[in-house]
């Protein structure tokens, strides 16, 4: 596809796409957000930039095989799972800690590893799905336009 405006408003909202879908991703532990909403936002900004740029752009753009993310993903919710199970908890118990860093406390915690994992498997799946759906030919469908 062609469209100067399409690769224009592409280039412009890639960035704010994916920040916004930092934003979610971070909202989520104390209001209506998280891993899945983030994600799904994040994998709209991939796919956006596939269907303007093509998906071997959208594939170095990304950096990291789909796959790939996925996978680390389910490493993750395994982790935030396992990680009660050395304190005698039951899995997926939530864990936290608190950490003062420069006057700043932060909250580190399994729910946090929970999110991060659903954020990158939604990410993965579904753009996995939108570069198999771009690049799948459709039989019939190139030799249309030379019959005419």
């Amino acid at each position: 596809m062609n469209s100067l405006i399409l690769h224009t408003a592409t280039r412009l909202l890639i960035g704010v796409m994916v920040l916004f879908s930092l934003f979610l991703f971070f909202r989520g532990h104390d209001e209506p957000g998280g891993g899945f909403i983030g994600g799904l936002v994040g994998a709209g900004a991939f796919t956006l930039y596939a269907i303007a740029f093509g998906t071997e752009a959208a594939r170095r753009v990304l950096r990291i095989h789909p796959i790939t993310l996925i996978a680390y993903g389910l490493l993750a919710l395994v982790i935030s799972g396992i990680i009660p199970m050395f304190t005698a908890d039951p899995f997926l118990t939530g864990k936290w800690l608190f950490i003062e860093w420069g006057g700043v406390e932060a909250k580190l915690s399994t729910p946090l590893i929970f999110d991060i994992g659903v954020y990158l498997c939604v990410v993965g799946f579904i753009v996995a799905v939108i570069f198999a759906l771009e690049e799948e030919k459709v039989p019939g469908l190139s030799n249309r336009s030379s019959n005419k």
